[in-house]
Formats: C-alpha cells, structure tokens, sequence
C-alpha cells in the first residue's frame, strides 16, 4: 500500500512534552500502511533518543534520524522531507499534537480539490492562532480571497511533488522565521491552497515551562534580518500593487505593530524595547511604502505612523493609554427554540473600566500626517472608529474547556449609538442574538461563551459574563440530539458556559414538585424542567429495597408552559414497597447516565401514593440492598447460562 501522508516531527529536548505528540500519531484514523512518521532528532540530550528507538523498534510506522544539533528546526524538516515516502508530507513540532481524524481529513480533502497545501483547522491552548481563516472551509483558497497569510507556522499538509518541482525547502541554520519563508512561497506558488476549518487538526500548545523556541525571547537586529527574507519571497513572486500591499501589511501589523501595543510592549524592560523598536523603525521605513500602512486599522495606523516618525516615547505613551481598553460582554435573553439555544447579549468598548466615548459627528478621515501629540492621535482614533462603525462586527465562540477549540456560532446583531450627555458624544453597542444548535458540537465537556468584538482598531475576546446574580437569566436544561446540555452561570465569576453529556444533579430535576407528578391507572406522568425540541425517548428506573425494574417512556415537550412532559407505563410488577424513581434522558448515548428525581412511589393495597423522596441515609441503604438483590440475581442468571452450556 503506498504511503499517503509522511508525518515529520523534528525533536530536540522536548521531556515528557513529546508523549501527547506521540499518542495523538498512534491514535490516527489513517490506517496504519498509509502512513508514517519520522522523528529527526537534532542532537537532543535529555531522554528522548533512547525514547525514540524504543518507539521505532515497537511501532513500525515510526522512523528515527538522529543528527548533530543543527540550531533550529530548518534542517531537520529538510532531512525529514528527503526520508519521507509520502504523497503528503505533514509537519508536526514535538510539543504539540493532531486531533485523531487530521490525517485522514485533510489527506482527503487535500486529494479532493487537488491542493499542494492543505491548512487544517488549529487550535491554541494557552497561545494565539488564527481565527478569521477557519470561520469556514476554503476548497480553494488564495493570499487573494482568503486570510491565508494569518498562518505562516509550517504546520501544514504539503504535496511532496510540488516542494520537489519547485525546489522549495526550509532555511536552515540558527535563525527564526524560516516557517514564513517556507509558508509564503508555498502559498504564492501553489496550484491550488485548501483550507480545512469544520475539524480541528492540530493543537499548538504552549508548555507549561514556557520553553517552547517561538516564545524565547529573540535579538531583533537577527529576528528583522530574517523577516526581510520572508518580505524578498514576495517581492519575489508578487507585482507591486494592492496583493503586495496586502501581504506586507501582515508582516507590518504582526510582527511589528503588534509588538508595540499595550502590555506586550510596556511588559518589556526598556533597554529592550527601545532596541525593538529601533530594528522595526528600519524596516518600517527601508520596506513599506504609504499603501501597506493605509489598510491597517486606525490604532495600528497610528503605531506604524508614529514608529515610521522615529518617536518613541509617544509609541509607548500610546501603549499606555491603550492598555486601558478592553471589551465588556453582558448577556441577554437565553432561551431555548426548536432545539437550538438563542443567546442575546450586548458588547462594547470599555476604557479605564468606562464606557468608551466616541464623537457623535464623527466623519472617516485619512491619517495624512504623523499625529503631533498622543492626545491627537486618541481623538483621531475615536473619531474614525465611530466612522467606521458600520463596519463593527460581533461574534460568538464556544470555545471547548479541554482543547481551547473554538466554534464560531451563528449571530445576528444591530449597531447603535448611544447618546451620552448633551448627545455631543455616544457610546458604540452592538446587540446580538446567537444561535447554538448543541448537536454540532463535536464532544461533551465544558463550552465557554466568548464574545469577539471588531470595532474601528481592536479585535479583542472577553467571555459573555459576569451576569449579576439577581439579574441573570437562569436557562434550563435540555436534551438535543440524545445529549443532554446545560447552560450555567460560572462561579464565582457569573460567566456564561455550557456542559455537553451532563448528568445527575446538574440537570436541574431537583427542583421537581410533588404536584408535577400524577399517577393514572397504570400510566406515570411527570412534568420536567428540561428543554426538548421533540418527542425523546428514555428510560426510567424503579429502584426498592428488593429489586430494581426498568421501563421505556417519552419525553414530549409541554404545550403549556416550558419545559417536558415525561410519560411511561408503570412495570406490571411494580409490587408493594418504596420505589424510588430515576430517569436516563439519552439511552441510546454512550454516556448514557440515570439521574434521580426527587420523589418516591408507594405501592401498597392497589394504590399509588407519590411521596418525597426517602432521606440521603434510607436511599443509600435501598440502593445498596438493591445493588445486592441485582447482583445475586445475575449471578444465578450466568450460573444458568454456563449449566446450560454444558
């Protein structure tokens, strides 16, 4: 069977980082023969190599090189990719892992729209990764229709014939940034680009020990030396106009502007930045002409002004006035509808804990000229964000507690401007509403509500929350798509979150009243405060003191008031004693749980009698003796089976 994907991972020092790198290769979709893995070691010293042919000599997809250390991750990529067999070849770094199914999907998909390079979706626990890219799948992406060059990292899936016709591997040597120049000649000179953003197929981890090589802190004369060498490949392959303008504008704003902002620059100890500062003044002025700086947004615009003017000291003033800025989140209605959960919040701009105020009459001006003071280049941006406030945007992400994956939700919201005071000035809302369908949602576990809100310079995420304990909306639970979902308020902080698959108590049955429930004949009807969009069906258990009974039953939603309505037939022998009842809202579900409910039945003299439940110390004595009942039960049943068997 001919190799599909070659896997290539350079390793130096990575400890016990490199054990969820390796489970998630072993853990793969791929079939076994279509893929494998080559580990280069770059003279690490730690226990890896001994590690790694423990590996290869148990596990035949894993290969390992061993070199002398070679300075960065350039050279063992380049060994990796003539070693390899594949049709693909993958770049993984040690300390991160892939989701279980990314070699497979993007193989398919890659092959599927004949891509040379496939960017599958990435998720950063406790570090930045792009989130624009992966709002949707890009089948045949360019640096022209999509926001390709927000990823320049190497991890992507590459066709090896492509990087062979066209010559193309990685700088090597002690050196940063030679992923952009890898990345960006890819982009610009493949056939084809595809973008997969519906699974999430790598996760970028920044370690505890903070030692991975992109957080070190780097020399800017070699860090700006570099990234003039990603800037030639596009002058390269690239005419002069707007894709270039466009293009440099990433490096402008990522690698350069970004560093001059708010607490990233004012963390920095000043002999350092001032040294920062300096390198990106040079390449500011020796690289980008006026139509790379004019795309930007009006706070960025200014920080390149500024740095492009050679001062300083108004840069970090800037920094310091825009540390102050932060979005604020507060939640609205949050309801449930034909099985979708419908979350209403408000977002804004806060400024030194306040509102953000913003110039009623404000009318879109270029910035001509360098602002002459920071108080000038303030009033500036105010004015051009309430400009531009037609161009606000406000999003919702669940973001997965576990993975920091994170799901755009769908969301419609208006604009509005607020009048402040005498109405000179206003300030600048957006008002949503999200729809979160709960079955799209790919595992069970804690979800966090984030809101991302984009207006005039920023672009910046705060979780939806805190909601005030006496104000806040308080959601049931529901049941979609054979999981149950939880919507709950975290403490102590009062955030918005939601829990996939949950069980027990958390369903909120407990608030279950003795008038909800009624007993008709031989039919058990019970009113529950749990969402459902259509009739489901459970399970319920009787729990006595001698036996324990199961019966299947339907949770309808309640036309009256909202909320279930769960109805069953009661077990034929249901005999005289105290039943204590449970419910399983997902039987079909792996996770599958029962949860109690906070009643019992008693069963006597051909009556039904629904009481409260038994107290904590008399059900756990039922539960137990009920638990032995079942188990000498099945225990004579297995004795009957193996004499049968003989």
């Amino acid at each position: 069977m001919p190799v599909k994907v070659s896997v290539i991972v350079p390793v130096y020092n990575p400890g016990i980082y490199i054990e969820d790198c390796i489970s998630s290769l072993q853990r793969q979709s791929l079939p076994p023969d279509e893929f494998e893995v080559i580990f280069v070691d770059d003279g690490s010293t730690d226990e890896t190599p001994a590690r790694l042919d423990a590996l290869a000599a148990e596990d035949p997809r894993m290969k390992v090189i061993h070199q002398e250390n070679s300075g960065w991750s350039g050279k063992p990529r380049n060994v990796g990719i003539e070693a390899s067999r594949g049709e693909f070849v993958m770049f993984v770094d040690n300390d991160d892992y892939l989701g279980d199914e990314a070699l497979e999907r993007m193989y398919d998909y890659g092959t599927a729209n004949g891509a040379d390079v496939v960017v599958g979706k990435m998720a950063g626990k406790n570090r930045g990764v792009p989130v624009e890219l992966f709002r949707r799948n890009h089948p045949r992406a360019t640096v022209e229709n999509a926001p390709l060059i927000d990823s320049l990292t190497p991890h992507k899936m590459v066709r090896r014939a492509f990087l062979d016709r066209i010559g193309l591997r990685f700088p090597e040597g002690r050196r940063r940034l030679e992923d952009h120049v890898f990345i960006a000649e890819a982009y610009l000179r493949a056939e084809n680009v595809s973008v997969l953003s519906d699974y999430v197929c790598y996760y970028h981890i920044r370690r505890d020990d903070g030692s991975n090589a992109g957080f070190e802190r780097f020399d800017p004369v070699g860090y700006f030396t570099n990234l003039r060498e990603a800037l030639d490949v596009v002058e390269r392959y690239t005419e002069p106009g707007p894709v270039r303008d466009r293009l440099f504008r990433r490096w402008l704003r990522v690698e350069m502007v970004e560093r001059l902002r708010a607490r990233r620059l004012l963390n920095l100890p000043d002999d350092y930045r001032r040294e920062l500062f300096g390198e990106i003044h040079e390449v500011v002025v020796e690289r980008f002409g006026p139509g790379v700086a004019a795309g930007l947004q009006p706070t960025q615009q200014v920080i390149a002004a500024l740095t492009a003017a050679d001062r300083y000291d108004d840069v970090v003033a800037f920094a310091e006035w825009e540390a102050g800025v932060a979005p604020t989140a507060a939640p609205g209605d949050i309801e449930w509808r034909d099985g979708s959960l419908r979350i209403g919040f408000t977002a804004e701009y806060l400024s030194g804990g306040e509102p953000m105020l913003f110039p009623a009459d404000a009318e879109a001006a270029p910035l001509t000229d360098v602002p002459k003071d920071v108080t000038e280049a303030v009033r500036w941006v105010a004015s051009e964000t309430a400009a531009r406030f037609g161009q606000a945007t406000a999003d919702l992400l669940l973001r997965e507690r576990s993975s920091a994956a994170q799901y755009f939700q769908p969301v419609e919201f208006t604009r509005e401007a607020v009048p402040v005071g005498d109405g000179e000035e206003v300030r600048l809302v957006l008002r949503g509403t999200a729809t979160v369908d709960p079955g799209a949602l790919p595992r069970d576990g804690a979800w966090d509500a984030l809101v991302r809100v984009k207006s005039g310079g920023w672009t910046k995420e705060c979780r939806l929350g805190p909601a005030p304990r006496e104000d806040r909306p308080t959601p049931r639970a529901g049941v979609v798509g054979d999981r149950p979902v939880l919507p709950y308020w975290t403490t102590p902080h009062g955030n918005l979150s939601l829990e996939l698959g949950a069980r027990g108590k958390r369903l909120g049955l407990g608030r279950v009243q003795l008038g909800d429930v009624t007993v008709s004949g031989d039919r058990f009807r019970v009113l529950l405060p749990v969402h459902v969009p259509g009739d489901a069906q459970v399970r319920l258990r009787f729990v006595s003191s001698r036996r324990i009974l199961e019966t299947p039953g339907t949770l309808s939603p309640d036309a009256e008031r909202p909320g279930s309505v769960l109805e069953a037939a009661l077990p034929e022998d249901l005999s005289d004693d105290v039943w204590r009842v449970a419910v399983c809202p997902n039987p079909g579900s792996d996770q599958a749980r029962f949860a109690g409910l906070p009643f019992a039945l008693r069963v006597g003299g051909g009556s039904v009698l629904v009481t409260p439940s038994p107290g904590p110390g008399v059900a756990l004595r039922l539960a137990r003796r009920a638990r032995r009942v079942l188990g000498t039960a099945r225990r004579k049943v297995n004795s009957r089976i193996r004499t049968g068997g003989r």
